[in-house]
């Protein structure tokens, strides 16, 4: 993922997005690291809407749509969270690339399902095991008739 010289952040091939469409957002994060880790904002939130990503049809943004889950606001904006890193610079990083894969995801379209035939041999036996199945309850009904005669 790279950025273009035109501003744009390059997340798939054909799809970008505009470095002004996302919405950053600092704050503290949890975890060990004593005093220091309440003054500084090392956690960060990006903030995306999914109209403002050029390059996706409307197919693409239903997939990405239930892609995002939970991470989807009702007015459509993607919202992302990471803390992994102590590093700021390495956080926001690590939100571009997971918005990149979600949008390379939401471009893959499913294959659709071809329905197939069962082959002429695979019928042939199904029908042949049929008849027999037939033929052996029948068997069955002619030796039942002697037993059932003293009713």
């Amino acid at each position: 993922m790279q950025r273009r010289p035109d501003g744009r952040w390059q997340l798939a091939p054909g799809a970008t997005v505009a470095d002004q469409a996302l919405q950053w957002q600092c704050t503290a994060s949890g975890g060990p690291g004593g005093q220091h880790v309440n003054t500084t904002h090392s956690a960060v939130i990006l903030h995306c809407s999914l109209h403002a990503i050029a390059g996706l049809d409307a197919a693409a943004q239903q997939r990405l749509r239930r892609l995002a889950g939970t991470r989807l606001r009702n007015d459509d904006v993607l919202v992302l969270r990471c803390d992994q890193s102590r590093s700021q610079h390495s956080n926001r990083h690590s939100l571009l690339l997971r918005l990149s894969e979600l949008v390379q995801q939401a471009r893959i379209r499913p294959k659709t399902r071809r329905p197939t035939k069962p082959g002429r041999g695979a019928v042939e036996r199904r029908i042949e095991a049929k008849k027999q199945l037939g033929q052996r309850k029948q068997r069955r009904r002619q030796a039942g008739k002697g037993q059932q005669d003293g009713w």
